[in-house]
């Protein structure tokens, strides 16, 4: 698969952005918000994982053209939390992170919601045991 580029070309030159650089920032902008869990394969992967520091771009999927991105993001949310509040404030911080950036225009942030991550299941205490 090629490596899609957006450029611009300017009075002095043209500045070219990887489709890999607009999924890191977008995916560095969703996972800030309260409520995400972590980031999922999406359709590639099917496996939900969650989003390290070592691939930024997983479970984000980018179009990029001349002078506008889409994205898809493929999420996992946090149990408890109003799945439409946080699927919007990803979508808000999405667009005005990669538009910030890049100066590409947003004309679509699309949340898929993956799954429902319940917390860290705590450990069973030891129990004394009355035999040696």
């Amino acid at each position: 698969m090629a490596e899609q580029v957006s450029e611009v070309k300017g009075e002095i030159g043209a500045v070219r952005i990887a489709n890999e650089v607009v999924a890191i920032v977008a995916g560095l902008a969703a996972i800030e918000v309260p409520g995400l869990s972590g980031m999922s394969g999406g359709v590639v992967g099917g496996i939900a994982e969650r989003l390290g520091r070592k691939n930024l771009a997983k479970g984000v999927k980018v179009e990029v053209g001349e002078r506008e991105a889409a994205i898809d993001l493929y999420v996992i949310v946090d149990f408890g939390v109003r799945i439409p509040d946080v699927a919007t404030q990803v979508q808000t911080s999405v667009k005005r992170a990669v538009e910030t950036m890049t100066g590409l225009k947003v004309v679509e942030v699309n949340v898929h919601v993956q799954g429902v991550a319940f917390g860290k299941e705590e450990e069973p205490e030891e129990v004394e045991t009355r035999v040696r």
